[in-house]
C-alpha cells in the first residue's frame, strides 16, 4: 500500500491500494479460487469481461442523467422514499444524511414503471431500460454466486444464487447521483473538506450492505472508498473503471459462511469537480428466507456465529439503526442483548 493521505482529526488516513481483479475468461477453477480469497480478505473485488452488454450499460446511465436533470418538482413525485422511491440529502429514517439524490426500485417491473410514470413523459422507456439492465445483472450475480459456492466446496453450489433467483426474491436496484461540490481544483478525491475542515465530504456515508451481494458499477468519476479490513481509520479508494463491476460482499453472506466472507464497510466521497452517478443490483433473498450458518461452513473449530433470522427480521432491524451501525453483532449467537433492540421484531 502506498500514498498516504491525510485526513481527519481523528487520524483517518486514505490508503492506496489495488482491489482484486477477476477476469471472467480465465478458466473458471482459477476465477472461482480468487474469488473466494477476495471476498475473505477485501470483502470487494472488481470483475471484467462480465458479459453485460455495453448498450444495456449505456442506455439505463442515460436515462438515469436523463432524470435527475429533472426540475426538483418533477422528481420528487417519484417520492418520498418509503424506502423506495426518490430521495435527495436524508438517508433512511434515523438522521443520516448524504451529500446525493437517488433513486430505488424494487426489481419487480410493475414497482419500477409505477414509481416513474408520474415523473416523466418517458416513464415506460425508463422503466423498459431498468428491466432489460436487471436481466442481465441478475444473471451475472447468480453465476458469481454459483463461482463462490463452488470455490467455497458447497454441496449445493446453487445455494446462493436460488435465492436471488425465486421469484419473491426482495432484490433492488439504486441509481445514486452525486452533484459536484465546489472546490480549488488542487484539492484531491479523499481530502475534500467539509465547512468544519475536519474530514473528507461525504456523499454516503460509512455503513455495510445487508443483503447477499452487491453489483455496483458507476461512471468515470471515482468516490467509492472501502474501509481496510485490517484497520478501520483507513480508507482505501476505488479506482473507478466504467467497464468493469465491482462486487462485495453483504451482510446475509458473511452470515451464511459463518464469518468466512466479510461484509465489506464502504462509503462514497463527492468529487470537487465532476457528477457520479453509479448504478447498484442489490441481490436478496425473499422475506421469509432463513439466514443461518451453512453446514459446510460450520466445525467444532468453527462452531455457529451468527443466530439464525429471517430477511424480513434483519430489514426491521436495519431500519431501526443508524446507517453506521454493525447490525450483523446484534445477531450474534453469543450476543447479549442489554439494549432491547432485537425486542423491536
Amino acid at each position: 500500500m502506498v500514498a498516504i493521505t491525510s485526513v481527519k482529526e481523528s487520524r483517518e488516513r486514505v490508503v492506496s491500494s489495488d482491489i482484486p481483479e477477476i477476469d471472467l475468461q480465465w478458466k473458471r477453477d482459477k476465477a472461482r479460487k480468487l474469488m473466494v480469497r477476495a471476498c475473505e480478505e477485501f470483502g470487494i473485488f472488481k470483475v471484467i469481461n462480465h458479459g453485460v452488454p455495453k448498450e444495456i450499460i449505456e442506455n439505463i446511465e442515460k436515462e438515469g442523467k436523463n432524470f435527475f436533470s429533472l426540475p426538483t418538482s418533477d422528481k420528487q413525485k417519484a417520492g418520498p422514499p418509503n424506502p423506495l422511491g426518490y430521495g435527495s440529502k436524508q438517508i433512511g429514517y434515523n438522521g443520516d444524511m448524504g451529500d446525493l439524490e437517488y433513486l430505488l426500485f424494487h426489481t419487480n417491473p410493475t414497482s419500477i414503471y409505477q414509481r416513474l410514470r408520474t415523473t416523466t413523459k418517458d416513464a415506460f422507456k425508463f422503466s423498459c431500460v431498468v428491466n432489460d439492465y436487471v436481466d442481465k445483472v441478475r444473471k451475472l450475480a447468480c453465476d458469481l454466486l454459483e463461482m463462490l459456492g463452488e470455490g467455497l466446496g458447497l454441496e449445493d453450489t446453487k445455494t446462493f444464487s436460488k435465492l436471488v433467483m425465486d421469484a419473491e426474491s426482495d432484490s433492488l436496484v439504486r441509481l445514486n447521483y452525486y452533484p459536484c461540490c465546489e472546490g480549488n481544483s488542487k484539492e484531491k478525491l479523499g481530502i475534500i473538506k467539509k465547512k468544519d475542515d475536519k474530514g473528507p465530504r461525504i456523499g454516503f456515508g460509512d455503513h455495510s450492505d445487508p443483503q447477499i451481494i452487491t453489483l455496483l458499477r458507476s461512471n468515470e468519476v471515482e468516490g467509492l472508498q472501502i474501509q481496510s479490513p485490517w484497520d478501520s481509520s483507513v480508507w482505501i479508494p476505488v479506482k473507478s473503471d466504467a467497464s468493469a463491476f465491482f462486487i462485495n460482499v453483504g451482510d446475509a453472506l458473511q452470515a451464511m459462511t459463518n464469518g468466512r466472507l466479510t461484509s465489506v464497510r464502504h462509503r462514497a466521497i463527492v468529487n470537487t469537480q465532476k457528477t457520479r452517478m453509479s448504478t447498484i443490483f442489490f441481490a436478496s433473498p425473499s422475506l421469509q428466507t432463513l439466514i443461518s450458518p451453512l453446514p459446510e461452513m460450520v466445525t467444532h473449530e468453527k462452531p455457529h456465529k451468527y443466530r439464525p433470522y429471517t430477511w424480513a427480521e434483519y430489514k426491521r432491524i436495519m431500519y431501526s439503526l443508524k446507517l453506521a451501525t454493525n447490525r450483523l453483532e446484534l445477531f450474534l449467537s453469543d450476543y447479549n442483548d442489554n439494549t432491547g433492540l432485537l425486542r423491536l421484531v
